[in-house]
């Protein structure tokens, strides 16, 4: 609305006003968007947990070694956390830097956010650690060889660097609060989860498949030349839509920092206690 209201041209503000439906400001709109709002969160947030339960699903019923397991729900669950804070610093940080918005987007922000990111990676380990021991536990043969093939197999390094260092190690530097408001460790770190959580997706399909019951269907995946540019486009199609967004859509909500502005406080001029005392003499 307040982009539609400060357009220069007719287009732009006839664009600007489609998405603004119709708002003006007045207390019956903020009513609905509050309203809105709290129940947009209310549905998201269980949406959360059980879209990425039904897509673990889709793995733990099968009967392929590493992929029969129970704990990919609660597994996907922390991993699509862990995964999508580490995705949000990833861009927020240059577009903190770029546009110089230290003042809204504080250390603290970024703290808080390193804070859910290390305890999301502990669960994650620690849904690792529990895959080793269940293999282990539960005396399958095939389970046990295709732990063992996961990390002294031909794909150990992804395992080594990718899920170990990656998504297990690197978080734990978080524990440390100079880390946490560095943003060149942040960073650091950020991509590094990244970069694990793809290597994870790459050992849970690739590894479950390329070598399975049969040793006579055993192979290595190798990508082809579509499969790079897949890869290559998505990035390049994200990047585009993301720059498209910063270009023509405020990065920060200005309803939610109008908020949390000290002139927003109904008693910023005359303080609570001042006026009790006034009342009271």
């Amino acid at each position: 609305a307040t982009l539609r209201d400060r357009a220069t041209s007719k287009i732009k503000k006839f664009l600007y006003g489609i998405f603004a439906v119709g708002w003006r400001g007045a207390n019956r709109h903020w009513r609905h968007y509050e309203m809105a709002y709290l129940l947009l969160a209310g549905i998201s947030t269980p949406l959360v947990l059980s879209v990425h339960s039904v897509v673990s699903f889709d793995f733990a019923t099968s009967i392929l070694p590493t992929w029969h397991t129970t704990i990919f729900p609660p597994y996907f669950v922390a991993g699509a956390i862990f995964g999508g804070f580490a995705m949000v610093l990833t861009l927020m940080l240059p577009a903190r830097a770029l546009f110089k918005l230290h003042d809204i987007i504080t250390l603290q922000h970024i703290d808080k956010m390193a804070k859910i990111i290390l305890l999301t990676g502990s669960i994650v380990s620690y849904a690792y650690a529990m895959e080793f021991f269940m293999a282990w536990y539960s005396g399958n043969q095939y389970e046990r060889f295709a732990f063992w093939n996961r990390v002294l197999g031909p794909y150990w390094w992804y395992w080594w660097v990718g899920m170990l260092f990656c998504n297990c190690l690197s978080p734990q530097l978080f524990w440390f609060r100079w880390c946490r408001r560095n943003v060149f460790v942040v960073y650091f770190v950020s991509m590094c989860v990244n970069a694990g959580m793809w290597f994870e997706r790459f050992i849970i399909i690739v590894g479950g498949l390329h070598r399975d019951f049969l040793p006579s269907s055993w192979g290595l995946f190798i990508p082809t030349w579509v499969d790079i540019w897949t890869f290559i486009g998505t990035h390049g199609i994200f990047l585009s839509l993301f720059l498209l967004f910063i270009r023509f859509l405020p990065m920060i909500a200005m309803s939610e920092v109008k908020i949390v502005l000290p002139e927003s406080d109904v008693h910023r001029h005359h303080p609570v206690g001042a006026v009790m005392e006034k009342e009271s003499v």
